[in-house]
């Protein structure tokens, strides 16, 4: 039997990037999968990329109208959630000084607050065994130029996560967080940053990460599909880096 065999999934941010490859690896060990994000085309794509056990539904997580509409279509499909994971986010690369009160708040309305409220709009179908997890960032503990606002979004989420995990084990759902390093995703083209800022940080990864490459969308797909699994029934209230070995590396 697969690890996740009729098990429902709700990846929010799941037609592409990190989130894309998480649906993937939930839909491989036996999950049915739903995924949302802000655009139709693009989860109708991916929908019908990841196959007949994925579902698309179309959710701005800034927008508590959407993710109150979104618990409800995911309850009358499926009438329960045992997988949440809380994925979507945007980001732009900007130093202090440059960073408009607009991107502030699309930055945080998006990856903390729509966070926050997805949580709540999905606990009534969470049930005990479920499992939730929410993907942070690697700066959301390491300063990181240009990334301001990014990082304490993130950071932010890293605190709710660590309350969300004592609140909600007397209901027997267990929380955890990832904290992914680089990985080959389009945030950081759709991030609004110069050529040569990115140009930069490509060449961080080559100096900075022990691995020397990029991290796959996928590999985080296996973390999450191992910690929302019966294999970590005693894990819970954990932030886990997977970063190619970045963090450690200050040379």
């Amino acid at each position: 039997m697969k690890k996740h065999e009729n098990k429902v999934a709700v990846i929010t941010g799941g037609n592409s990037g990190i989130g894309y490859g998480i649906a993937g690896e939930l839909l491989a060990e036996g999950a049915k999968v739903v995924i949302t994000g802000r655009s139709q085309n693009a989860v109708e794509e991916a929908e019908k990329t990841l196959g007949p056990n994925a579902t698309g539904m179309v959710a701005n997580q800034s927008s508590l109208t959407d993710l109150s509409e979104l618990a409800d279509n995911v309850k009358n499909q499926f009438g329960h959630v045992d997988i949440l994971v809380v994925n979507a986010g945007v980001m732009h690369m900007a130093l202090i000084e440059s960073v408009s009160e607009e991107q502030f708040d699309e930055i945080m309305d998006i990856n903390f607050k729509g966070a926050f409220f997805t949580l709540q709009k999905f606990l009534p179908l969470l049930e005990s065994g479920s499992s939730v997890i929410f993907i942070l960032a690697l700066s959301a503990t390491q300063g990181t130029p240009n990334r301001s606002v990014y990082s304490a979004s993130k950071a932010a989420l890293k605190s709710l996560a660590r309350v969300a995990a004592i609140e909600l084990a007397p209901k027997g759902i267990r929380v955890n967080a990832i904290s992914p390093g680089p990985f080959s995703t389009p945030i950081f083209e759709k991030s609004g940053a110069p050529a040569e800022v990115l140009a930069k940080f490509a060449d961080t990864i080559s100096q900075k990460v022990l691995l020397k490459r990029y991290g796959e969308p996928g590999e985080v797909g296996k973390l999450v599909s191992f910690l929302s699994s019966e294999d970590a029934s005693f894990i819970t209230g954990g932030d886990y880096l997977i970063d190619g070995g970045m963090s450690i590396n200050f040379s």
